[in-house]
C-alpha cells in the first residue's frame, strides 16, 4: 500500500508530468504495447507508476517502456526458471498489502508469458487480483484477420521438436473453429510446411507479423500460398492463424449400405433412429431413405 509518507509517483506524458492516484493493495496484470509504446493505457500508467514493484519478464526489455514514460518503480525480473521459487515470498508481500505489478515484454500477461503459478496462489490465498486490460497480439491480429471470430481456439506455441508439433496438428486438424497460434520467426517457414501438410494446401490462413510496428504485415491466402511466401522470413514474432475444417457429412453411399443392412435385421423405426445417431444424420433424411429402400423391395 502506499503511504502518506512516500514521496508523491508520477509518470511523464508527451511532455506533462502527471500525479499518480492511490492504488489499492494487490496484484495488477498489466498489458503493455506489443510494439507501438503509444498503445498503453492512462491506467496502466497510472499502476505502473503506482506500484511498490513491477514484475518484468526481463527488465532490460521492459526498461524501455518505462524510461519512456519515467517510470522509476522498483523492478524486479520474474520469468519460466525463477518463478515457482519467488511466488512464496510475493505471495507473503501481497498480504503485507504491497501493490505489485505484473508485465511481460509485451502484450496482455499470462498469454504465453509467466505468471501463472503467482496469479494462482494470489487467488488461492483469496488475495486481489486485477486485470489492466490492453495490447494483444492474439486479438489484434484475430480482429484484423478477415477469418471468423465467432469461435476461436489459442493454442500459444507449439512443440520445438518437429513429431511433437505434427502430431499436435495433427490433433486439431478437423476443429472447426479459427485456430491461433504464437511462432517464432526462425520457425515460421518450418511450421507453416507442417500445416500444410497436416490441414492441407487450401485451407485458408492468416500470417500477422510485427503488428503495431512500422514493418506490420498481414498476409493471408492458402496454406501453400503462405508457405512459399515465407520461406525465408527471418524477422517478426509472427500469429499464425489458421481457419476451421469445413464439417462435410458421412459418405452418401456408406450410411446407405449401412441402413439397408440395419432394416434387413431391424424394423423401419429401429433402423432409422440406429442409422441417425451412428453418423450423425437428421433422422427425417434418414426415414426418407429407409421408406425408398422399402419400395425398391
Amino acid at each position: 500500500m502506499i503511504s502518506p509518507e512516500k514521496p508523491e509517483r508520477r509518470y511523464v506524458l508527451q511532455a506533462n508530468s502527471f500525479a499518480v492516484p492511490r492504488i489499492s493493495p494487490g496484484l495488477y496484470l498489466v498489458a503493455t504495447p506489443i510494439g507501438n509504446l503509444k498503445d498503453i493505457t492512462i491506467r496502466a500508467l497510472e499502476t505502473l507508476a503506482g506500484a511498490d514493484l513491477i514484475l518484468c519478464e526481463d527488465t532490460r526489455t521492459s526498461a524501455r517502456l518505462l524510461d519512456h514514460y519515467l517510470i522509476h518503480t522498483h523492478r524486479e525480473a520474474l520469468h519460466e526458471h525463477n518463478e515457482t521459487a519467488r511466488v512464496p515470498g510475493l505471495i507473503e508481500r501481497l498480504k503485507q498489502g504491497a501493490t505489485i505489478a505484473l508485465i511481460s515484454d509485451a502484450g496482455t500477461p499470462l498469454l504465453s508469458d509467466p505468471g501463472f503459478p503467482l496469479v494462482r496462489a494470489a487467488r488461492e490465498e483469496g488475495l486481489p487480483v486485477f486485470a489492466i486490460p490492453g495490447a494483444s497480439a492474439l486479438l489484434g491480429a484475430l480482429a484484423s484477420a478477415g477469418l471468423p471470430t465467432d469461435s476461436f481456439s489459442f493454442f500459444g506455441f507449439l512443440p520445438v521438436k518437429s513429431g511433437a508439433r505434427a502430431t499436435r496438428l495433427k490433433e486439431l486438424e478437423k476443429r472447426g473453429e479459427t485456430l491461433v497460434f504464437y511462432e517464432s520467426p526462425r520457425r515460421l517457414a518450418t511450421t507453416l510446411a507442417v500445416m500444410t501438410d497436416v490441414f492441407g494446401t487450401q485451407r485458408r490462413a492468416v500470417v500477422a507479423l510485427e503488428l503495431t510496428k512500422k514493418f506490420e504485415r498481414v498476409v493471408s491466402g492458402t496454406l501453400a500460398e503462405l508457405g512459399d511466401h515465407f520461406a525465408s522470413e527471418t524477422k517478426g514474432e509472427a500469429v499464425i492463424l489458421v481457419a476451421g475444417a469445413i464439417e462435410t457429412g458421412p459418405d452418401e453411399a456408406d450410411w446407405q449400405q449401412a441402413l439397408a443392412d440395419a432394416l434387413a435385421e431391424q424394423n423401419l423405426r429401429s433402423a432409422v433412429d440406429d442409422i441417425a445417431a451412428r453418423f450423425g444424420i437428421k433422422r427425417k433424411q434418414v426415414y426418407n431413405a429407409a421408406l425408398a429402400l422399402k419400395s425398391e423391395k
